[in-house]
């Protein structure tokens, strides 16, 4: 099996001192990798990384093609008025003339994307009216229209509803049997849990494989360091606890 993505030994960071160093993993076809780690451990950094935003100080990264990029919902601007179909439409403008409007395939495409996450008939809404779990439904749908094999979510459910949450769930895993790969940054440990892989960062790599092996007690305490709350069990064992941003 050919890898989607394959990431060997990147550092990256604003400047010229790296804020991420020691990457090295792999994106399969139809795999689904959580990125665990705390506020300020890479996370969205490593994205910026593979979009090309930030330099790459060191290593090398190899795709199969462009990725489709969905980023935290509180980071988009809300008072512009544009429609949801608007924002959706957006993800195909890396593949027409700067100076070309988008043509009736696009927006038939921008169209079947907003369906397909459950929002057809909230296509004319203004973006900044939806809920927090619709608008991010809607970045989802532009992340469609861009028509990457690889898709980068940075943090897709937080602040969303259990509805949306539930479809976006559903989403991921039918994209994943479409053969595409899915990077999902998350603080949602359950949810790694459920996922085919999980790379664990705090600046570096700490560990990378499938979550059976990788989120063990020691993992998450290099990873998260003091933000883990040790609690004593009915039984007498101790519990590590993760802050509630985190689990």
């Amino acid at each position: 099996m050919t890898a989607l993505l394959s990431v060997r030994g990147l550092a990256s960071g604003y400047g010229s001192v790296p804020v991420l160093d020691g990457l090295s993993f792999e994106l399969d076809p139809g795999e689904r990798i959580g990125v665990l780690g705390p506020n300020g451990g890479g996370k969205t950094t490593l994205f910026k990384a593979l979009l090309g935003i930030l330099p790459l100080l060191a290593g090398q990264i190899d795709s199969a093609g462009r990725f489709g990029y969905v980023p935290q919902t509180e980071r988009s601007r809300l008072d512009y008025p544009v429609s949801a179909l608007d924002v959706a439409l957006m993800g195909a403008l890396s593949r027409i003339a700067w100076w070309q409007p988008p043509g009736r395939t696009e927006r038939r495409n921008a169209q079947t994307a907003l369906t397909r996450v459950g929002l057809g008939d909230q296509s004319d809404e203004q973006f900044g009216e939806l809920s927090g779990g619709q608008r991010q439904r809607v970045l989802v749908a532009r992340a469609l229209v861009q028509d990457g094999p690889v898709l980068l979510l940075d943090e897709p459910f937080t602040g969303v509803d259990q509805p949306s949450a539930e479809l976006l769930d559903r989403l991921l895993d039918g994209l994943a049997a479409e053969g595409r790969g899915v990077l999902i940054a998350t603080h949602d440990l359950e949810q790694a849990r459920r996922w085919d892989r999980v790379l664990c960062l705090n600046r570096r790599q700490i560990a990378f494989g499938p979550p059976e092996q990788v989120l063990t007690r020691a993992v998450l305490e290099e990873t998260y360091g003091g933000e883990i709350v040790t609690l004593p069990s009915g039984s007498g064992e101790q519990v590590g606890i993760l802050p509630p941003h985190h689990h």
